[in-house]
């Protein structure tokens, strides 16, 4: 199965429980894609997406509510995402998520 979709997410900050639409689009050699997080913060666009497997890894450019670089890491399985958020000196976020389309 495909790792494309749009998922509704969860993940566990030191600011709360933030809900998030995270949208990969696989590239044509299918092992990059392309995408966003949006939430309430705002939108981060997916950089140096990676796909091996079901396994995707990334990074977003957080600027709110501070800067900083998000290394993240998620697997697929069916319609299930699992994954963290690494955030530097805060540490690793749990994220997860469900395919919504």
């Amino acid at each position: 199965m495909s790792v494309a979709g749009s998922y509704e997410c969860l993940t566990k900050t030191p600011m709360g429980d933030q809900t998030s639409t995270f949208t990969v689009t696989p590239g044509d050699d299918g092992t990059s894609f392309t995408g966003s997080n949006v939430g309430s913060l705002g939108s981060l666009e997916v950089i140096d997406g990676k796909i091996d497997g079901n396994t995707l890894t990334w990074k977003m450019n957080m600027t709110v509510p501070m800067p900083l670089e998000l290394n993240c890491t998620a697997t697929i399985d069916g319609d299930a995402l699992t994954g963290t958020v690494n955030a530097g000196m805060f540490g690793d976020m749990p994220m997860t998520g469900t395919r919504k389309e």
